[in-house]
């Protein structure tokens, strides 16, 4: 991977809910299977289900715009879409987050980005990552 100017180290990017509970799970589990030093976290309230239904086009588009940021300014090659249960943004069955995750990510393929994979995880009570959809 391309280095930009002015970054050391590698980046990856994770659109992941606000909840604080699931920041550092997801940061260390990136850290520790990507090989990466530094994760840009895109946080909002029940991604998984903003970017699955498209239903407000200024939060997709928000979404997308810090995504390009990681990836053209950062160099990520590496996108982990991330649900998770007990999720005050997405309160679903975990039969619908993975719905959602797969959706979510057929959204972000759609962006026809430079990067490598596009990952989905799943969060549960343990705290622990679980791929849900593997690399591309």
């Amino acid at each position: 991977m391309e280095k930009k100017a002015g970054h050391h180290g590698r980046f990856a990017t994770a659109i992941n809910c606000m909840d604080g509970r699931v920041q550092l799970p997801v940061i260390n589990w990136m850290k520790e299977n990507l090989s990466v030093d530094y994760v840009d976290m895109i946080t909002e309230p029940g991604p998984d289900r903003i970017l699955a239904e498209g239903s407000s086009f200024a939060a997709v588009d928000s979404i997308r715009t810090r995504v390009l940021i990681s990836v053209d300014k950062h160099g990520s090659d590496t996108i982990l879409m991330v649900s998770h249960g007990d999720c005050a943004g997405n309160p679903v069955s975990r039969e619908e987050h993975e719905e959602h995750l797969r959706r979510s990510i057929a959204r972000i393929e759609s962006w026809r980005l430079p990067v490598k994979r596009i990952i989905g995880a799943w969060i549960g009570a343990d705290w622990k990552v679980e791929i849900i959809e593997s690399p591309r």
